[in-house]
């Protein structure tokens, strides 16, 4: 073996690790362009940032807000003729806001570091910054694993050693609205997904399910939010629309309620999935037993540093991970998706819910989460 491919090589190796140990050896880009190791001293990351918000198609209703506009910031970080994207995205659940992630990304200093490879130490400076900020983390975790997979020539499925084949097929979100609505969503809908998502916790809950019905029987994920108040009704529903060919439960009660979430997933007839339980790694024994398994998402998480660790925490622990997300551009999107070929559920729908997406990254055909050969988390910047 050539000494520049056995670099190539044990740098891939040690990225799927994750030692956070030097990477560079042997890279290239889309365009081959060899990677200069006489400048890696001389070097500096350059961080840059804007806000960018992202507009809804449709109103988007959940059990406690409505809104049609989320506010996001997009991140880039430069280095030596490469680039990485990133962004944040923050609806109202995360208490973060525009202003508040900027401040976070003034004050996060990238040039100290000369070698974008040594991911583990620059994320943990990053989260050392702040006990919260998770979404403006996750905006430079994700443009940071970009760059360093551009520089690599690999897509991050490939350095984590997944098969892309076995992606699974991801829902289409339905908002809680009124019937006529309900119905025109899902007939935009049809055929183009196998699995929808269905936003409950009010009451018209079986009025929502029922109109769906109306118009198709693909299976359905259902999330209350947290909406629900009383834990028996709550159970009871689940048994109702296990009969409707609803597949999965999100987050029935409230999170701070775990004797009652427990107590529902203790008897549930269909598995239930923390969301607003849950963020981070820290999180998972505090939910272990009191839900069949987690929902991962990228700004909750801090990026797809940790959102790889806290998903084989959770699969050592025999919990299910879902892979969730905000709404997002096909930057978050496509990030979350480098995970997707290892998990049981995928909700990674936010791109497709937005009308001013400014990249082109993963593709959903036939339902199911495509990924490409794409260095990086796949993406091209289009506009």
């Amino acid at each position: 073996m050539k000494r520049r491919d056995f670099l190539k090589t044990a740098a891939l190796g040690t990225i799927a690790a994750g030692t956070g140990g030097s990477l560079l050896g042997g890279c290239t880009q889309d365009k081959p362009k060899a990677f200069n190791f006489n400048k890696i001293n001389d070097s500096k990351m350059l961080l840059s940032f804007q806000p960018y918000d992202l507009l809804l198609k449709n109103m988007f209703t959940v059990s406690s807000y409505s809104r049609l506009v989320t506010p996001g910031v997009q991140v880039k970080i430069q280095y030596q003729g490469f680039t990485g994207y990133g962004e944040a995205a923050m609806p109202p659940y995360l208490g973060e806001d525009v202003l508040s992630v900027m401040d976070f990304l003034r004050k996060t200093d990238l040039t100290q570091f000369n070698d974008p490879s040594h991911i583990e130490d620059i994320l943990s400076y990053v989260d050392s910054l702040s006990p919260k900020d998770n979404s403006a983390k996750a905006a430079v975790d994700i443009a940071l694993h970009d760059l360093v997979g551009k520089m690599l020539g690999a897509p991050w499925w490939r350095l984590w050693g997944l098969d892309p084949s076995k992606t699974p097929d991801t829902t289409y979100t339905i908002g809680i609205d009124v019937p006529e609505v309900v119905r025109k969503k899902t007939r935009e809908c049809a055929g183009q997904f196998n699995i929808l998502k269905v936003k409950v916790g009010l009451d018209n809950d079986k009025e929502m399910i029922e109109t769906i019905r109306e118009i198709t029987d693909v299976p359905l994920a259902v999330d209350a939010n947290q909406g629900w108040k009383d834990r028996e009704k709550a159970l009871d529903e689940i048994f109702w629309l296990k009969e409707k060919g609803v597949i999965l439960v999100e987050q029935p009660m409230a999170k701070e309620r775990i004797d009652d979430n427990a107590w529902i997933t203790e008897r549930s007839p269909l598995p239930v999935f923390a969301d607003e339980a849950i963020r981070r790694l820290k999180d998972i024994p505090s939910v272990k037993g009191a839900y069949h398994g987690i929902n991962i998402k990228l700004m909750k998480s801090t990026g797809m540093r940790e959102a790889w660790k806290m998903l084989n925490y959770a699969k050592a622990e025999d919990m299910k991970v879902m892979l969730g997300c905000m709404t997002e551009t096909s930057c978050g999107i496509s990030a979350a998706a480098q995970l997707s070929p290892a998990v049981d559920f995928a909700d990674l729908d936010g791109n497709l819910l937005i009308s001013n997406d400014i990249f082109k990254g993963v593709e959903v055909i036939g339902g199911k989460i495509t990924l490409s050969d794409k260095p990086g988390i796949g993406i091209e910047k289009i506009q």
